[in-house]
């Protein structure tokens, strides 16, 4: 007689397991496993880099523009590809700025007198000033996070994050919930929607005290961002508070948000000796 078949155990039911009824069963994955891995190699905070993922290094930018200039194209064509590398490599300044400050930061938490990861470099993972992110840390031979995203395009993992704290998230929220919880400090570069929406939640849940700890946000460049939201004008129409702008700093400079952040730590995190959470 032939034996029956022996049951497929549930956590090993893939058909289950990415179905619609077993979505809690996902999202806890996308909370309990980044947590393991945290765990395992000692990281016990971070410092966020947000940012656009269209920005290049500036020999990246070089390249870009040369390669146009070598181009056969129309008049019209040509002074619109020309517009958009020369601008690409004026903004390749940003990408190289957060190269130096994630490297300067990651050698300053190095040389803290501690054997736990503090104030760990992580970015969404990705290209642009994400990139930027690692590359810095991977300089300086530190640790870096890379938070990816599954999404159409610009999810691959920079190749400067290591694969044992590269992360592939399904749920935005997830995701998100991993960028805030662990941040002791947040830089934010310019970028695009997914850096405003990134910016904004954080100021967000800091305005209604969902987030209760002592974070330190930087707003790099305020001419930039100035230029892309108008605070002024909200704070004319009463959409927010003068006193909300005391919820992130205006930074111009490596050397400014470095300062700002590293007192900030000293003030808050490594007072008297004491390297407390």
């Amino acid at each position: 007689m032939k034996k029956n078949k022996t049951p497929v155990k549930a956590y090993n039911n893939l058909e289950f397991l990415n179905s619609k009824d077993a979505r809690t069963i996902r999202i806890l994955s996308e909370f309990y496993e980044p947590q393991s891995r945290f765990k395992k190699y000692n990281i016990v905070d971070t410092i966020v880099f947000f940012g656009s993922a269209r920005l290049v290094s500036r020999a990246e930018a070089q390249k870009k523009l040369r390669e146009i200039k070598k181009q056969k194209l129309s008049k019209r064509k040509y002074n619109e590809e020309l517009r958009k590398a020369e601008k690409l490599l004026e903004m390749s300044k940003y990408y190289e700025d957060t190269v130096e400050l994630s490297k300067r930061l990651t050698e300053w938490s190095m040389n803290l007198p501690t054997d736990e990861k503090r104030f760990i470099v992580c970015s969404g993972g990705g290209p642009g000033i994400m990139e930027a992110a690692n590359k810095g840390a991977k300089i300086a031979g530190g640790y870096s996070i890379g938070l990816n995203i599954s999404i159409p395009y610009e999810q691959f993992v920079n190749k400067y994050v290591k694969p044992e704290l590269a992360f592939d998230f399904h749920y935005f929220f997830m995701r998100k919930f991993w960028f805030a919880y662990m941040a002791k400090a947040l830089i934010v570069f310019p970028g695009g929607f997914g850096t405003l929406d990134e910016l904004m939640e954080i100021l967000t849940l800091r305005q209604t005290g969902k987030i209760k700890k002592k974070m330190k946000v930087i707003v790099y460049d305020e001419a930039y961002w100035k230029s892309i939201i108008n605070f002024d004008g909200l704070i004319k129409n009463g959409m927010i508070d003068k006193k909300d702008m005391k919820y992130f700093d205006f930074c111009n400079t490596v050397n400014d948000a470095f300062d700002r952040i590293t007192e900030h730590f000293k003030e808050n995190y490594l007072n008297n000796g004491s390297y407390h959470l």
